[in-house]
């Protein structure tokens, strides 16, 4: 008999809706000319503390948040593959999933640090703010990577989008449903999860602010 379970946390769901705002806002601005630069390195300042918050939540957080719930071995996705998994199991990202989540957090992390070290080639304007800190060459390079690695990005939300389709037309799970309300509907027995307090989320968060503005202000 299937029944909702709380899977995701607040925090979690929060930062995954945040993640998704900034993203589309940055894809948008990144393809307009003037000042709309200046909103692009904003949005991707406020990334970098995202991404940074999302690492250290990923420690200190809820279980289905934590890398140590949902990073799994072979013998794991060999199970999960062959349908022996039970989501009562693992409940938040199956094992194919979780590592999704990580390579979407390395290259998201690639894409800001290649920003925040980037030369405006175009207009010469708005350089990452930390651009001069680095030769002109390097930070021309880093503006390339830039644009390289943001189609690596594009093929991955793709791919977020594709998984998230067969899921709901296979499996009959309605993942975005899940990341709202936070439940999902599991089969067999219900499994207790541990949720951190809201109050740790907060001052991770003012944390990982502390230590970008940190970054920023002193190289």
């Amino acid at each position: 008999m299937k029944q909702l379970v709380k899977v995701w946390d607040l925090p979690t769901r929060v930062f995954h809706w945040v993640l998704v705002l900034l993203f589309a806002g940055m894809w948008f601005t990144g393809n307009q000319s003037g000042n709309w630069m200046e909103w692009h390195l904003r949005g991707g300042v406020a990334l970098a503390a995202l991404l940074l918050y999302r690492v250290i939540w990923g420690v200190l957080g809820s279980e289905t948040a934590r890398f140590s719930d949902f990073i799994k071995g072979p013998q794991a996705i060999r199970r999960y593959l062959k349908g022996e998994l039970k989501e009562s199991e693992q409940p938040g990202h199956n094992p194919l999933g979780g590592w999704m989540v990580v390579v979407m957090l390395l290259v998201l992390g690639t894409q800001v640090v290649t920003g925040l070290f980037s030369a405006d080639v175009n207009a010469y304007l708005y350089d990452g703010p930390l651009a001069s800190s680095i030769s002109s060459e390097l930070a021309e390079q880093m503006n390339s990577w830039h644009r390289l690695n943001f189609n690596l990005l594009l093929a991955l939300v793709g791919l977020h989008l594709t998984a998230i389709v067969l899921y709901r037309v296979l499996k009959k799970q309605n993942l975005v449903k899940a990341m709202l309300t936070g439940y999902k509907s599991i089969e067999g027995e219900a499994p207790t999860l541990y949720f951190a307090p809201t109050v740790i989320a907060l001052v991770t968060l003012v944390v990982a602010c502390g230590a970008v503005y940190f970054v920023l202000t002193r190289f």
